[in-house]
């Protein structure tokens, strides 16, 4: 195989550019630096591109740019491609008072020989890089769980995880968008929409965001949940 990065064809109208295969942090500082670069000097005929842990995708009109051409673009850049300034930080609020919020909770403090308490107050200090958006439009990735907080997805998925769910598995979190099937632990709820198609970017979260979670409790939750509705 070649060095990397490598593009491999996706159809004759995409490609992959990889960087590597592991999850790892700096592999997706690299595409993240590598999509930065690219909304100021894309070249003509390169039309989207979508970054995700150690790759980004490229849509391309073949008849403009050619598959050989996009290549030596590509290689270009990310040799040269500097940081771009670091994403937005957002503190978001989530709660595990209601019913169902947070059914795996104890299971997951328990696993790791912590309290519920020692477990929240941990997990509120960690600042999440948010990875990539796949799986549900909305849904983050959020990368950067310590181990001692860490659990290993469900044997069996729930058939209904529902939504706003924040979950934690393999060294990641998330928070459903909507209500879906799911593997990850349920260890709380947040009140703010994950993806809402009123607003001009419809994902609350964007790759290069970081995130911090602030626990509330029920009343706060139920008031910015109705804020929300609004």
């Amino acid at each position: 195989m070649s060095e990397f990065p490598t593009l491999h064809p996706l159809g004759d109208a995409a490609a992959t550019l990889r960087f590597g295969v592991a999850l790892d942090a700096g592999l997706n500082a690299r595409a993240h630096v590598f999509c930065a670069a690219l909304a100021d000097l894309a070249p003509p005929g390169l039309l989207e591109w979508a970054p995700a842990f150690a790759s980004v995708t490229l849509w391309y009109d073949p008849d403009a740019l050619g598959f050989a051409e996009l290549e030596v673009f590509c290689r270009g850049l990310a040799a040269s491609a500097q940081a771009p300034p670091a994403g937005v930080f957002r503190e978001l609020p989530f709660c595990v008072e209601g019913d169902f919020f947070a059914p795996d909770l104890a299971e997951v403090a328990q696993a790791n020989g912590l309290t519920l308490e020692e477990w929240l107050a941990r997990f509120c200090t960690v600042t999440f890089d948010v990875c990539m958006l796949g799986f549900l439009p909305g849904f983050a990735y959020l990368g950067g769980l310590p181990r001692e907080l860490d659990a290993p997805r469900l044997a069996t998925p729930r058939k209904n995880v529902p939504e706003r769910s924040v979950a934690v598995a393999d060294g990641m979190c998330a928070a459903y968008p909507f209500a879906s099937p799911g593997g990850w632990r349920l260890i709380g709820r947040t009140p703010l929409k994950m993806f809402d198609v009123r607003g001009s970017c419809p994902a609350l979260l964007a790759p290069g965001d970081r995130v911090r979670w602030r626990l509330v409790g029920l009343e706060e939750f139920s008031a910015l949940e109705a804020q929300c509705r609004g």
